[in-house]
Parts: structure tokens; sequence; C-alpha cells
């Protein structure tokens, strides 16, 4: 900090600055209307000259050879004299728009001007009734760059389009256009329309560099016009709000999150860093021109000059070297043909000779501007655009794709002294900085549920987490104190319930934590002997590789190795959602990460498989929908739900969202803070411009009807289907129950949403559809409304078809218990594998004998295939009315029990007399004669017997022996 001067130049606010050509002035302007003019000789006690003619606030300045400019509000673009405040005049005025951006070409004859006007003019000054407008934006233009040799402009619209001009002809004419790499803000009063988004070109001219709108520094080549390198460190993230690159091309200089970076442009590694005004964005950032300084203007007001920011160990960033001539970073264009190099080297010679014919500095004289200083970055390549395709689908040969870091869901980083800790359905944790401490603030949504509280935290911790059951905290490493995790469960009104877990291995720090448990029955405000479910799970993740579960008293029960990087994760009632990367990334932008469901009950992974993460993308956030199931959603903006999650290797992520199609998106700048999924809704918050994260005050959370992105507009079917997938999560969620009153009512609204496109397939004549439809419904009574329907639109053949439908759903077994066993069936262990017995009794080595095993194959559980052990007397509709008499076990006769009159079998002669049974009006339908069953019919007393039978089967009756000698007695 020895080295970091500072002044209060101008009240807060968007500053701006510039260095003069020579480097011993340099001009800040501000929100004050006023352009100071600084000596870089004098130190910080200096009282430095002012120019106020402005009526508004300066938004833009820049130097000349001979004057320097400012651009105001006020519409006024005004030139001064070198050096000075006195004014000399007005070169342009924009007719009432604010200017926002001024650049000077290099031999300071020209000025680009930016305004939010849609058009950019090109004044010269020599002449400033000479004006070219350029005419390419649909939107204002926020920075102007020029070339350094060529006349060559850059513009940086609103609209998130870069333009290069050629300014060489009379007509300006567009060289390129470059759509997607910068971030498009169209609202001027947002914080991220100030920051830089301009093309800062290198001194070879043959690259510039730019903020990407995924707060990357890439390099943008002028051969192709395509992204070749970028600059990334895991020391750096942020939006960049300011990039300046040294006068002789040595090194790049980037601001963010109130800090300067240095990086060196040939290696692309950080080798400096120095801390800004704590909470204030640099809004520009500059090389001095002649001294080893680095100055910047922040939305403080004030001014810093970083003195000596390159160390003696590296290059100075003034004087040129050979390094400097060439584009270091971009790759060598193939040459056409062999005397291209004798031509292009004649011309460097005659380029390394001044205008007066004098030689170059010696050793320069044989050095081609074109000489590749990174040669395994790419002047190795012999044709480098041979690689490249034609179609345009592939624009880079090598991309490597940065790591995506361990992140906490709902978690900010710290601005402005605050902070979200965690921030999801049940509440939200925030964290204020008081330098010596942290105050931690915990509120739930629902009060009546939970107490919110706070304490004062002087550990610093920097991970939370919001459980069912209790909230969990954790914090970094710091000298000699090792990372620990706090863990409160909740209803406890003193420090009797809360514990902390120590990992004592110096530098071992915590990557995430998570805390499960079961939703309490009532309110946690107060400690319940009566809820028996305990303080739930704690899942820590470890930088050894390692998740430690605890439970919720804080016993140590399991450490896993993740075998992985960890990235992040969730925990639900019964098990933990961690998501990890096997692996490196891939060089097409995968960053290759899978997701692990591991049961806390007896540590097994339940479900392992690769997350649905489009390339070039990251995961913004992991969490679980109010039905228990595990959601994720990424920078693309798509939300993917687990779906049969409960059933082991049955799961698949199911697309429900896409906000890139949403409504209210249509021509606004906005993303989504996700904080949690219900069943219909997406409840997040609308971050506006570039915003990354939620701010302080806390914003409302939203609610934005999900809607899965089917590609034919049918919104009646897309809610059909999205109901479809949410009951069968329900479903799958059940137990031994076979439905719930939800499901049922669920169910019956689906139905009515399919009679509907029964009628409407009925109406369009498409049977196929409506057969297909009809096969979804869930109860009986629906398949009557399908008939009817069939039957308005005289549609014969549909209505037979659902009629067999329906007689198939009525004959079948009920669906419910259907979907009970299968879930029985996929939830229930496969049997362990049978052993194979060696073949070989003498104890050598031989090999085992596949055919070996004769022993019988484990016992398979077929449902309903039951060995009988008692007799079941089977009724069916040709089966008698009267009642049965049921055979003995013992094998008795079925009438020895019985005393059965002669007069009811017989007459005086001979002749069988009908029973009252007989005589009845009851009527037997005759059976089919293939499935016709033996009836043996004994009439006593009105008692029928009915006997099934397969087979001829001898039966012992005395009431036919009784009756024979009745007869013969009576015939005597």
């Amino acid at each position: 900090m020895a080295n970091l001067v500072t002044n209060q130049a101008h009240e807060s606010g968007t500053t701006c600055m510039t260095f003069s050509r020579d480097g011993t002035h340099a001009y800040t302007g501000g929100q004050d209307c006023i352009v100071r003019i600084w000596k870089m000789s004098e130190g910080v006690e200096q009282e430095p000259m002012t120019a106020s003619e402005a009526d508004q606030s300066i938004t833009a300045v820049a130097a000349s050879v001979d004057s320097w400019l400012s651009g105001s509000e006020d519409s006024a673009v005004r030139q001064y004299f070198k050096h000075k405040s006195e004014l000399t005049g007005h070169v342009w005025d924009a007719n009432g728009v604010a200017i926002r951006s001024l650049a000077v070409d290099s031999e300071g004859k020209r000025v680009g001007i930016a305004s939010e006007n849609f058009d950019v003019r090109v004044v010269y000054l020599e002449d400033i009734k000479i004006v070219k407008q350029l005419k390419g934006h649909i939107g204002s233009v926020r920075k102007v760059t020029w070339h350094p040799n060529t006349p060559l402009l850059t513009t940086s619209g609103a609209d998130g389009k870069i333009i290069v001009w050629n300014l060489s002809n009379e007509e300006p004419q567009i060289e390129t256009t470059i759509d997607g790499l910068i971030p498009a803000i169209a609202d001027p009063m947002s914080p991220d329309y100030a920051h830089d988004c301009s093309a800062v070109w290198h001194i070879s001219g043959q690259h510039f560099y730019a903020a990407s709108r995924t707060h990357e520094i890439v390099t943008v080549s002028r051969s192709d016009w395509f992204r070749s390198t970028s600059f990334s460190d895991k020391d750096l993230s942020g939006p960049i709000t300011a990039l300046a690159v040294s006068v002789n091309g040595e090194y790049l200089a980037c601001a963010s999150r109130s800090k300067v970076h240095v990086w060196s442009i040939q290696s692309r590694r950080l080798i400096a860093s120095q801390p800004a005004t704590p909470g204030a964005t640099i809004t520009h950032l500059a090389f001095s021109p002649k001294d080893n300084l680095l100055a910047w203007t922040d939305t403080e007001g004030g001014f810093s000059r970083w003195h000596k920011p390159i160390s003696e160990t590296y290059p100075d960033p003034v004087r040129r070297s050979i390094a400097t001539t060439a584009a270091a970073t971009v790759t060598a264009r193939p040459k056409s043909n062999l005397f291209d190099d004798i031509a292009e080297t004649a011309s460097s010679s005659t380029r390394l000779q001044g205008d007066d014919g004098a030689d170059p500095e010696p050793g320069y004289g044989d050095v081609d501007d074109d000489w590749i200083i990174d040669d395994l970055g790419g002047g190795l390549q012999d044709n480098p655009e041979s690689i490249r395709k034609t179609d345009g689908l592939v624009k880079e040969m090598v991309s490597i794709t940065k790591a995506q870091p361990p992140f906490q869901p709902g978690s900010t980083p710290l601005e402005n002294r605050k902070r979200y800790l965690a921030y999801n359905m049940l509440g939200v944790i925030e964290v204020t900085d008081q330098d010596t401490h942290q105050i931690i603030n915990v509120e739930f949504f629902d009060r009546s549920a939970r107490k919110s509280y706070h304490f004062n935290d002087n550990f610093k911790y920097d991970l939370g987490y919001l459980g069912e059951r209790g909230a969990a905290f954790a914090c970094p490493p710091e000298n000699e104190h090792p990372a620990q995790l706090l863990y409160k469960p909740y209803g406890t009104w003193t420090n009797q319930g809360e514990w902390t877990y120590v990992l004592k291995r110096p530098g071992t720090s915590v990557l995430g934590i998570a805390a499960g448990g079961t939703r309490p029955s009532g309110s946690l405000r107060h400690s319940d002997d009566l809820d028996l479910q305990g303080w739930g799970n704690v899942v820590v993740a470890t930088s050894e590789g390692d998740l430690t579960f605890l439970t919720g008293t804080g016993r140590e029960r399991r450490i896993l190795g993740l075998g992985g990087d960890f990235v992040s994760m969730v925990a639900g009632p019964e098990w933990v959602f961690v998501v990890h990367r096997t692996g490196a990334t891939t060089i097409d932008g995968s960053q290759n990460l899978s997701y692990s469901i591991i049961n806390f009950e007896d540590f097994s992974v339940k479900q392992r498989d690769a997350l649905p993460l489009p390339k070039g993308h990251t995961l913004k956030w992991i969490g679980l929908t109010d039905q228990g199931a595990p959601a994720m959603y990424d920078s693309a903006g798509y939300i993917h739900i687990l779906t049969k999650f409960r059933i082991p290797h049955h799961a698949s992520w199911a697309r429900v969202m896409d906000t890139n199609l949403l409504e209210r998106r249509q021509g606004k700048d906005e993303s989504y803070w996700p904080v949690g999924i219900t069943e219909s809704n997406f409840m997040c918050l609308i971050l506006k411009g570039r915003q990354e994260h939620p701010g302080f005050p806390r914003p409302l959370i939203q609610e934005l009807p999900l809607r899965m992105p089917f590609r034919l507009n049918e919104p009646k079917e897309e809610l059909v289907e999205r109901e479809s997938l949410l009951v069968q999560i329900a479903l799958d969620s059940l137990d031994e129950e076979l439905t719930t009153d939800d499901i049922l009512k669920r169910e019956h609204a689906m139905d009515r949403e399919f009679i509907i496109l029964i009628q409407a397939a009925c109406k369009a004549d498409n049977v196929p559809r409506a057969i297909e439809l009809t096969k979804l419904l869930h109860n009986i009574s629906s398949f009557d409304s399908a008939m009817k329907i069939s039957d308005f639109y005289h549609l014969v053949g549909l209505r037979e078809k659902i009629a067999i439908l329906k007689a198939d759903r009525e004959e079948n077994e009920d669906r419910l218990v259907a979907a009970r066993d299968k879930r029985r069936r996929w939830l229930k262990p496969d049997p362990p594998l049978r052993e194979l017995l060696p073949t070989n009794d003498s104890g050598t080595n031989s090999r085992t004998n596949l055919l070996g095993d004769v022993r019988p194959p484990p016992t398979i559980e077929r449902p309903r295939l039951t060995r009988v052990t008692t007799p079941v007397v089977e009724t069916t509709r040709y089966s008698s009315v009267a009642p049965l008499l049921v055979p003995s076990i013992d094998g008795s006769s079925f009438t020895d029990d019985v005393d059965i009159p002669v007069s009811v079998c017989s007459s005086a002669d001979g002749k069988r007399k009908r029973t009252e049974v007989e005589d009845s009006e009851y009527s037997f339908p005759t059976p089919p004669s293939k499935q016709s069953k033996l009836v043996c019919v004994a009439a006593h007393r009105g008692y029928v017997i009915n006997v099934n039978m397969k087979k001829s089967i001898l039966l012992r009756v005395n009431l036919v022996k009784r009756c024979a000698t009745h007869s013969q007695g009576r015939q005597t």
C-alpha cells in the first residue's frame, strides 16, 4: 500500500480519466461537472487546475497532441489547450443527448464521439466542419477506440455489438461486426452501463482485448475476427469494469471487485494485484506513457496512482522490446508462397527505419513484425486455417475450459460489507462485516414454525446452509486457527444444542456443507420432546477429497472418499445430492460434472450419473423442489428436475423450463437468481442488466410459472404432460399407500384435459390420436365421456375400440395396485451372486468349472403364484344359486351323517320325483362345452352339492343305495 496514492477528486458517481500524450499530466472528470488537471510530478498534496465550463456531469475525457477534450451529459464536446484549463472552443454538440465516450486517433487529427444517439460521429480537429456519420448500431454507443496505426475505429454499443469501421476511404465501411461478445445493456442508469466494454487494441494492431459478458478477458484476432485466447485466474472473479494496455504492449491491467490486477501478455499470467478503495467500482484505468505508473478513478470520486506496479524483475512497461512488436498470443498466419517472406521482410525493414531514414536500434534490423513470441502456442502450426472448418461451427483451434470452482447454493460474494450465506425457501442468512467480526442474521419466511435469531461471529464464517432441522456454518483456516463447522439446531433457546466440528489437519478447508432432515410435524420455535425425528444429518465436503457424515448431535459416522473434485451439494430428508467432477474439463467447453445421491442410513449410492450441463456453460444452482426432487439451473437458462430419483438406477433429468423463452424477458436485459421450485412455479429473484447476484436491501421473491420448452405450440398438451410428470413424482414418493387425495384430484383434472384433447382429435378426424389419449385416462368414468364424444361425431369404430379399452381396464388389475407392486420390485435389493465351487478337491491350481455348480437357483418370488394349501371353491356365473355343501377333508361320504327320506328321491312306481329346487323358477344357462365342469348334484332337503372336477372321480354316495333298496321293497 505504500506505493498507492489516492486523492478525493470528485463527488461520488461515475468518473473518467486519461493521461496526456507526454505522460506529464492526467485529466479526471466526474459528477461535479468539473475536469481536474493533475501534475504527475507532484504528490498527494497538490492543488490541481480545474475546468468548470460543463453544465452537467463529465462522462469522457481524451488527449490529443496539442490539446485535450471533454464530453458531458449536456451534449457538448469541448476542446482545451494542452495542460491548461483554457477553453478553445466546442468541437461537437449532440443536440440534447449525453456524450458517452471520446477517442482521438494516434495522429491526433480525428476524434470519435459516442453518445446516446445510435450514430457515431468522427470529427476532424483541424476542420470541425468535416464530420463523418457512422450508422450501424441499433442502440446507444457506449465506447469508441482507434486502431494504433491504421484508420480503423471500433465502436461498442448497448446492443451488445462491436463494429469495426474502415475510414481509409471517403465513405466509411463496416469491416466486421462481432455480436454476442460484450454484454447488451440498454439502460444508461444501470451500474453496469459504466463498465468498460471497449475494444482495447494491442500496439501491434493484430488483436484487441475486451471484457466479455461472461466476465472474461478475451483476445480477438484481426486476421479472422475470431476469439483466440483468454485471460483467467482463480483469484479473479466478478465483472471486469476497466481495461488498459501498457504503452509497449507488455502488460494488461484490469479492474474487478475494487481490485486492480496486472497480467503479463506473453505468459497470460497474473503478476501483480493491488486493492483499491473498498466497496468502490473502478470505472477508468490507464498506464502512464512515461513512467512505471498505473492510475484509475472510481465511483467514490477517488483518483488513485499506483507507483511501480511492475517490479524490477519484469521488463519495463514503457520501453519497447522485441516482443512488443508482435502479437504475443495470436497464432501466426500462414504464408501463401515462398516469396511472401522476402516481400514482408523488405517491408518490415522499411518500417523499422524511421521517417527520417535512420537505422533502428542495434539488433532490431532483422526483426519481423509478424514474428511470434509464443512459439509453442501457435508458431509451430503449419496451416492453422486448414484445421478451422468453413461452416463456422468451430471458431477456435484449442479452447482451455476453466474448471468451475466449488460453490454454496444461494450464497453471494461480499460486496459493500454485506453478503448472503444462504437463500432458499426456508429463509435467508445475511452477513454484515464489521472488520473485527461479523454479524450473522438468520431470518425465516415462516416465523410460526422457526424462530429468527442473530449472533456475533468472531470466526468469519463464509459458508452457510439452512436445513429443515438446523443451520450449519463453516469458516476457513487462518494462521494457526483450523477450519471448523458450527451447527445450530432449531428450537434451542440456549447454546446447549449447538456444537462444532474442527478439521485439525493444517491447511484443510471446508468446500461445502449441507444439513438434511425430515420436515417437522409442528413448530420448531421451542424444543418438543414428542418429536422423535432428531436434529437431522450434516455433511461436510473438505479439501482432502472426502465427504464427512455427522449426526445432528455431532456424532461422526462415516468419511467417504469422493473420487473427484467437489462442486456443490444439497441435502434432503433421507439422502444428500452431491455434484462433483470425476475428471478434467474437456477441450470443447464441457465441465464434465456428475452427481451422486448417497443415503444417510447405510451410505449406499442410490443414483450416479452425469449432469445435463450444456457445453460452454456452468452450473448456477442446485436445490430441492417442494416434492423433494433434486433440481438444477445452469447459465444457459435451463431448469431440470430429476425424476424417479427414489428408484435405484432409474433416474432421468426432465427439462421443465427455459428462461430464455419467457414472455417477460422479451426486450429486457435481466437474469434470474433461483431460490426454489414448487409444483408449478419457479421461485427466483429478478436481476437487472448484468447483475450476477442479489444485493441489499433484500429483493422480493418472484413467482414464474413453469413451462416445459416444447417446440410445438400446444399449451394443452404441455399442461397435461407437466401434470403427468408431477403426479408421477408424487406416486414415486409413496411407500405402501396406493394414492392420496391430492393425487386423485390431479388425476381427475388431467382426465378433464384429456377429454378436451380427445374431442379436438375427433373433430379433426384423428382417430389414432384419440385412441392414444384414451389410453392415458385414469378413471373408468372418463371412458364413458370419451364414448359419448365418439357418438357425437358418429365415429362408430372409435366407440367400439374405447369400449374394448374400458373392458380391459376393468378386467385387469387395479393400476394403483400394479404401480405399488412395481415400486416394491424396484426397491427390492438384488439377490446375492451365486458362488462357484472349485471342481478340484486336491487343492492344486485349476480353473473353475463354470458349469460345475449344480445347486438349485435362488428362489424368485413371483406375485400371484403361490401354492394352494386349502381347497378353494370357486363361484362363477354358471354356479348354482343354492347353498353349497363342502365335502369333508377326511374323505368321508357326503351323506354319511345325513338322514334323507326315501320319498324325496323316488315314488311308488320307482320313478324319481322332481325336487322343490328343480321345480323352482331358477334358470341355469348352458356353459360352453370345452369349458364345462362336471357337476354332481345330490338333492336333500333343499341342499345342492356342486363339485368342480377336471377328471372322473368315483364318489361313494349312500343316497343311491338307499333309494335302490327302498324301491325293491315296495315292488315286493
